[in-house]
């Protein structure tokens, strides 16, 4: 993977023979997954990996909204929600319908799609950020983005960089993914901006990218992305995030051509629910009512199993338990510790 031929502005990272490895796997992987999505119901799976792929991206930046909540915005259905959260929802959707008329190697594009993205959602949707930003964790600033001024020229480097440099698509998305997030170009939305990118490159090394969801397993191993970040932010090296994204893209190629082609949006649990508690509380959300569900699946689930279930925190998991707690729906039997949850009308 030299870089002798190449002359412009080159960011710093290292390519370990583990990355080396996982590229040589994951080559041999995607002709296998691009069979898995020829299948009869093909179409269904890149439905079911499409809802996966948005709801975990936002998920990620604390959107608390449902795979089966991002699966009815998409028909059409109404949902009740924050009116923020659905909008995330909504632009994300879009943004993701222009995915085969985007160029990944276009700066222009780049800005087009973070219009959409964060439509309604910041002042100026589309544009570099203005003033400067730093990443937080609690009161600590762990990362500091280079001041807006420098903003174009950075990623007009960036750009230039990836549509000429001689190495491997797979390290190049990688590194352009970790860069992007260095510099931080927009005031928000920069993660899942990162991210589509990254979709949006390896697309161009084969289209099965396109429905490839990367951001199920990032989101299920978010605080090793961030530290992967950090480390490459430590060393000055994106090397460490190379060899997490390399990882997290083979195992989405294992694990999603293993699996059956049924898409794995959940059950309409809601339905579950008797018709008359929600005659009853015409108050309570779809999603109150998906708690429910879960609860009356397992009544010894866990606010944890629970968030884990439906995509959510487990402290917005105790709200709505709250909700149907305080509606005299459920109430719990026992401890805290080894208890469980009963409906209110069930006979002891």
């Amino acid at each position: 993977m030299s870089k002798e031929k190449y002359s412009g502005y080159v960011p710093p990272f290292t390519v370990t023979p583990r990355a080396i490895s996982l590229v040589a796997e994951i080559s041999a992987q995607i002709e296998r997954y691009a069979i898995r999505m020829e299948q009869a119901d093909g179409l269904r799976l890149r439905k079911a990996n499409k809802i996966r792929t948005i709801h975990s991206s936002l998920a990620i930046e604390g959107n608390r909204l449902s795979e089966n909540q991002v699966h009815d915005i998409l028909e059409g259905k109404h949902v009740v929600a924050p009116l923020r959260e659905i909008q995330e929802v909504k632009n994300a959707i879009r943004t993701y319908e222009l995915y085969t008329s985007l160029d990944p190697f276009d700066l222009r594009d780049l800005l087009k799609a973070h219009g959409v993205m964060m439509e309604a959602l910041v002042d100026h949707p589309g544009c570099f950020r203005s003033s400067g930003v730093g990443v937080f964790e609690g009161d600590r600033c762990v990362h500091l983005a280079p001041p807006p001024m420098r903003v174009p020229e950075l990623m007009e480097d960036l750009f230039h960089w990836l549509k000429h440099a001689p190495d491997h698509l797979l390290i190049r998305s990688c590194v352009f993914h970790y860069e992007f997030e260095f510099i931080h170009p927009f005031s928000d939305g920069n993660g899942r901006m990162g991210r589509l990118w990254q979709s949006l490159i390896l697309g161009r090394l084969n289209p099965v990218f396109e429905h490839l969801p990367i951001e199920n397993l990032v989101y299920a191993n978010q605080q090793l992305y961030y530290e992967a970040i950090e480390s490459s932010t430590l060393q000055a090296d994106s090397g460490p995030f190379i060899d997490f994204m390399l990882n997290e893209i083979l195992h989405a190629l294992k694990k999603y051509q293993g699996e059956p082609l049924i898409p794995e949006v959940p059950d309409k649990v809601p339905d579950k629910v008797p018709d008359k508690l929600k005659l009853l509380h015409p108050e309570l959300s779809d999603t109150t009512w998906e708690v429910l569900a879960r609860i009356m699946d397992n009544p010894q689930v866990t606010a944890v199993e629970i968030g884990s279930l439906m995509g959510i925190s487990d402290r917005m998991v105790r709200k709505h338990i709250a909700l149907l707690r305080n509606a005299h729906i459920i109430y719990r039997h026992g401890s805290n510790k080894s208890g469980y949850w009963r409906l209110l009308d069930e006979e002891e």
